[in-house]
């Protein structure tokens, strides 16, 4: 068989497909695999003018068919099927090949693969794909890692598929060594779980408290997706909100059962920053949402719990309301994504991946489904100052969430006062709380495990650990 394949692509389910399909619309020759023959013959009979494909049966066939370096890409599920896959194709290859994997995989899993083929000269790139389906098809916004030698080779190439930004620069940028690319894809899901939860939260708030049916709040959307809302999540928000039905008339959310699943990035996103002792309690209160959604017994037995009933306000005022609910999303908003960048910025201090926080902005522009306009001016605030300690610290965004407070908290006095649940956006504003604040209780609370376990405690006024002997005189000591 001709090694005439640029790429390789096993696993050929709907992403696994739509990449291969991508490349060869962008020129390069496909060579396509899958356990299953038939859907790899299938894909060349439906697709197969769409680019030059090279279909293969057998491993040996799949690697024979591409050039040297060969890169091969993996699209199949995430754990155990990922390393079978590798111990497949491994021993086929050839030290300066490359293994590319596209799913969601956990970093570690990463860096694991990684550390294991690179004593066989092979090169591992883990790479974070963000678009589902429809960016797979037209282009994705892409997060690989790997060593600098494999994205000389393999960079290229995602570039020229990947989604393109506002002003035509690809959605693609080499994230650093080993896991770094999956580590920015994890926590990419995990802003998007934010940002959904708080999306939904503003839905509810408009539809309880102000009055509003889902068709006006898609039209309320719609003019937000106008101004610095601007983004794909509030674009596709407005989509299904104005969806009626068929078969019953009523909007579409509500014949849809109130039970959000997950696939588990964003219970990820959460162990890794409790594990780097990174806050990250906005995108904790959206997966721990989701988690509470599913718990359909335990909310059936707590429906009946003593609580205000909320009543829609009139029409003077809910308009009103709905201004101060859009400065309590965008605030809240940027709270989120404050809390990803720092746990990437302190995943890349652990690892040593020297990650761009900039470039990482300007990937998300495009492509992913958390791409928004307001990525561009986060993507300046990191140029302008690599060092930034968090957004809330870049003078612009520090500006707009000052105009923006007191409408937050009133929204969330509304809520509290209706009885509507909105942890999002209360998670939100109390880590903006915290970090303005002049002192925590955490005095108080390292007081306390040093009375009931001598965990000691550091001074205002002179450097040290100190502990108190509370049982006696409870004269203190230099630990």
């Amino acid at each position: 068989m001709s090694n005439s394949a640029q790429i390789g692509v096993t696993g050929l389910a709907v992403m696994g497909r739509n990449l291969a399909r991508n490349f060869a619309r962008n020129g390069y020759t496909v060579a396509l695999h899958n356990r299953t023959a038939a859907r790899t013959h299938a894909l060349v009979e439906e697709f197969g003018h769409e680019g030059d494909f090279v279909s293969t049966e057998t491993a040996k066939e799949f690697v024979e068919a591409l050039e040297r370096p060969r890169r091969l890409m993996i699209m199949v599920k995430a754990g155990e099927p990922t390393d079978a896959v590798i111990q497949e194709f491994a021993p086929l290859l050839e030290p300066g090949d490359m293994i590319i994997d596209g799913g969601n995989a956990h970093f570690e899993d990463t860096r694991r693969r990684e550390r294991d083929l690179r004593g066989q000269g092979i090169h591992f790139v883990g790479t974070g794909v963000s678009g589902g389906e429809e960016g797979a098809l037209n282009g994705p916004s892409i997060m690989p890692g790997g060593s600098k030698e494999s994205y000389a080779s393999l960079g290229p190439m995602l570039e020229k598929i990947s989604a393109k930004a506002p002003d035509g620069s690809p959605c693609v940028t080499h994230c650093g060594p080993d896991g770094a690319g999956h580590f920015v894809k994890m926590v990419h899901n995990g802003i998007e779980y934010a940002d959904m939860q708080l999306i939904g939260e503003a839905y509810q708030l408009l539809r309880d408290v102000a009055g509003y049916s889902p068709a006006q709040i898609a039209d309320i959307f719609r003019t937000w997706n106008t101004g610095r809302l601007d983004s794909y999540l509030i674009e596709i928000t407005a989509e299904v909100l104005s969806h009626v039905d068929a078969a019953t008339g009523k909007p579409f959310v509500d014949v849809v059962q109130d039970r959000a699943e997950q696939k588990g990035t964003g219970r990820w996103t959460v162990q890794i920053a409790l594990d780097l002792g990174v806050p990250v309690s906005g995108i904790a209160e959206a997966v721990f949402a989701r988690s509470l959604s599913g718990h359909a017994d335990l909310r059936a037995a707590s429906r009946e719990l003593a609580g205000p009933k909320a009543k829609p306000l009139g029409d003077s005022e809910a308009g009103a309301f709905a201004d101060r609910v859009e400065q309590a999303l965008y605030a809240s908003k940027i709270v989120s994504y404050t809390q990803g960048f720092h746990e990437i910025s302190a995943g890349s201090d652990q690892y040593d991946w020297d990650i761009d926080l900039g470039a990482v902005s300007a990937i998300w522009r495009g492509g992913c489904i958390i791409r928004a306009a307001f990525l561009d001016r986060i993507r300046a605030a990191y140029d302008a100052r690599p060092d930034l300690p968090s957004l809330l610290s870049d003078e612009t965004f520090a500006q707009e969430i000052a105009a923006a407070q007191d409408d937050w908290r009133e929204v969330l006095v509304a809520a509290t006062r209706q009885g509507v649940p909105a942890p999002g956006f209360s998670a939100a504003l109390a880590y903006y709380d915290a970090l303005r604040a002049d002192r925590l209780p955490a005095a108080l609370t390292q007081g306390q495990r040093d009375f009931f376990g001598a965990h000691t405690y550091r001074r205002v006024d002179r450097e040290g650990s100190f502990h108190t002997l509370w049982g006696g005189d409870r004269s203190e000591v230099e630990a």
